[in-house]
């Protein structure tokens, strides 16, 4: 439970986008709350090394990552509290959050950097094996899987540029497809198939991913949708790219936001539809979806909200 009832700037999120906002913001004498939610730390939790961070020569375990940043944020005078922000009403200021533990606080500024989480197809093997192999991020991890052949599902044009891009350090991809037909755009598809390093495993789907945490990823299991032939295909490695979902169920009718759900900002800037408020990170991004350009957008809606709030 927080300490207060009320603050100058609230965050919902503690992923890069949040708690870089919370070091910004605090440094801003704004004596910012971060409510951590679900996922304290946010999705850089569920992997290992990370190796795309700048400052870090030789790489960070993720939860590192996000811990060395969580105390960094609190050394400048961050409140964290640990719980999740349930409701929200925006209708007028300042605003009212509802907490998980029964709490309400209010706050003169809010920046929701809630984030996005990954689609996966909810096999047990895959959450046994996240971070050891599995993996919803080509962008991130791809460079591990180096000089081997991995396995990618996914029909879309997701699928379809991070299925080219693993061709750049896989010697081989396999790309999983429970239809005999993709639902990308056929530039993206044509690419795909045009891609002598992928092999397409038409009307099928993934039952099974093999191998240890100590170990990692050592195959797939894949049944015909058809015939239900099962296969094993040897892999050491595998990418969901059926899509993510932005977290921002709690502000339908009252952020403007996209179909999918993603809010919407008044690009180059993080204020969304109601002044006030604040976006930063995947919550608002569907296309890099990288810790280091949530962290960006994090820094860009801190000072965004301080200079709000000093013209008012």
């Amino acid at each position: 439970m927080p300490n207060k009832s009320h603050y100058t700037v609230a965050i919902i999120g503690s992923g890069p986008a949040g708690l870089t906002a919370a070091i910004y913001a605090s440094r801003a004498s704004l004596e910012p709350v971060v409510f951590e939610g679900v996922q304290p730390g946010g999705q850089l939790t569920t992997t290992t090394e990370v190796e795309n961070y700048p400052g870090f020569e030789h790489g960070i375990q993720g939860p590192e990552l996000m811990d060395v940043t969580r105390k960094q944020a609190m050394r400048f005078g961050t409140e964290i509290a640990n719980d999740t922000v349930v409701d929200a009403d925006l209708s007028a200021r300042p605003f009212t959050l509802a907490l998980e533990s029964g709490a309400k606080v209010t706050c003169d500024a809010l920046i929701v950097a809630s984030g996005a989480s990954a689609k996966y197809l909810g096999l047990p093997s895959e959450k046994k094996l996240m971070g050891h192999g599995v993996s919803a991020c080509a962008t991130c991890d791809g460079f591990f899987f180096r000089g081997k052949e991995v396995a990618i599902v996914g029909g879309g044009d997701t699928a379809m540029e991070e299925a080219n891009f693993l061709t750049k350090f896989a010697t081989k991809v396999w790309l999983v497809h429970r239809r005999n037909e993709f639902r990308a755009s056929k530039i993206m598809a044509q690419r795909t198939l045009d891609n002598p390093k992928i092999e397409v495993v038409w009307d099928s789907t993934i039952t099974e991913i093999l191998g240890e945490p100590a170990t990692g990823v050592s195959g797939i299991r894949v049944k015909n949708v058809k015939t239900g032939d099962e296969r094993v295909i040897p892999v050491q490695g595998y990418f969901s790219a059926i899509g993510h979902e932005p977290n921002t169920k709690l502000f339908r009718g009252k952020l403007d936001m996209d179909d999918v759900g993603y809010l919407k900002i008044q690009h180059p800037t993080t204020y969304t539809s109601v002044e006030g408020v604040f976006a930063a990170g995947d919550v608002a991004d569907h296309i890099y979806r990288q810790a280091i350009s949530a962290a960006g957008e994090g820094c860009k809606a801190a000072i965004d909200a301080e200079r709000w709030l000093a013209g008012k």
